[in-house]
């Protein structure tokens, strides 16, 4: 299972974004956003990629393996963006047909970016889930 942050905000320029060749959904002005943040704080993540539901980073912390996702949705009225936040934490077939090395509620990177998130003064309604 998967741990979720929504927030919406204007910091990034999704027009400036590569276009994602996949599906037209934002997402890299994010990642690239966060990918220095974890950077900064002592990990190091590959450049955002593309997927069909937007873009994502890996990256290994905490001995584990994690992917990152971002979806960013722009609303009509106005130049804010609704953004989702994916973590997911990547496991071997071994464990997963052991059930070993889940994604906790109290995922240390999960907390990781969820502060960086709750931190940025640019970002509001922010909620988090986490499965």
């Amino acid at each position: 299972m998967a741990h979720e942050i929504t927030f919406r905000s204007e910091k990034f320029d999704i027009t400036a974004e590569d276009p994602n060749p996949i599906n037209p959904i934002a997402g890299q002005s994010f990642l690239l956003w966060l990918r220095g943040r974890l950077h900064n704080a002592g990990y190091e993540a590959d450049e955002p990629d593309t997927e069909d539901w937007g873009w994502y980073i890996e990256l290994t912390a905490f001995d584990s393996s994690y992917l990152v996702g971002a979806s960013g949705f722009p609303e009509e009225e106005d130049a804010s963006v609704e953004w989702r936040i994916q973590i997911h934490k990547l496991r071997s077939l071994f464990d997963k047909l052991t059930g070993r090395n889940k994604l906790a509620p109290d995922d240390p990177l999960s907390q990781v970016i969820e502060n960086l998130v709750c931190d940025e003064s640019e970002f509001n309604e922010i909620e988090v889930y986490r499965g």
